[in-house]
């Protein structure tokens, strides 16, 4: 198993506990699934950059029923791109009121907010904390989310911290460890 979840156990058990109800992960865009940059061309054309290895972790996570939702402010044909690359087929864009839209999906899945955790790195997500059993935010989160998350990820904004979100969640519900050996063992799988 991952060290540092050995060491997590040691240190937050109630974290853990949170962390074997998540069925749902919602994460933010900006500052999350990318390191916050947006490039924007003269022709008004906006690019971002996703991390393969969070790719991949969201990749392992809908295989091992674990949903994954993109909650951001902005709208962007990016996103739905990456979600689609990856998968992912619930994006809620230009949410204005992030624990707004968290708690709508949540009553639509049926969920408690036991079992809905959220990634967020600035201010404007501190509303979805607040509809989440567990939360997390990035190395380079802004110091207040940093400080209200049940967790800080060592990991920066599109640089592995939605990856590092999902090891802690599937190593908690005895789910990583599998996933791991699988690869080990049949050599399976694309990067994503």
């Amino acid at each position: 198993m991952i060290s540092w979840f050995d060491d997590a156990q040691d240190e937050d058990d109630e974290f853990i506990e949170a962390a074997k109800a998540i069925r749902l992960l919602a994460l933010d865009v900006d500052g999350v699934l990318t390191d916050g940059t947006i490039y924007i061309a003269a022709d008004g054309e906006c690019f971002k950059g996703f991390n393969a290895k969070d790719g991949m972790g969201i990749s392992c996570a809908l295989h091992n029923g674990l949903e994954v939702a993109i909650i951001t402010g902005r709208k962007s044909e990016i996103i739905h791109r990456r979600a689609e690359e990856l998968g992912i087929t619930t994006i809620i864009e230009g949410a204005k009121d992030k624990r707004e839209a968290l708690r709508s999906l949540r009553r639509l899945r049926g969920l408690s907010v036991e079992e809905v955790a959220y990634v967020g790195d600035d201010l404007n997500d501190l509303p979805a904390f607040a509809e989440s059993g567990l939360t997390f935010a990035p190395d380079d989160a802004a110091e207040d989310v940093y400080d209200a998350a049940d967790i800080g990820l060592d990991n920066p904004g599109g640089r592995g911290a939605v990856r590092e979100a999902i090891e802690y969640i599937l190593a908690a519900q005895d789910k990583w460890e599998k996933i791991v050996a699988s690869y080990e063992q049949a050599g399976q799988g694309d990067r994503q």
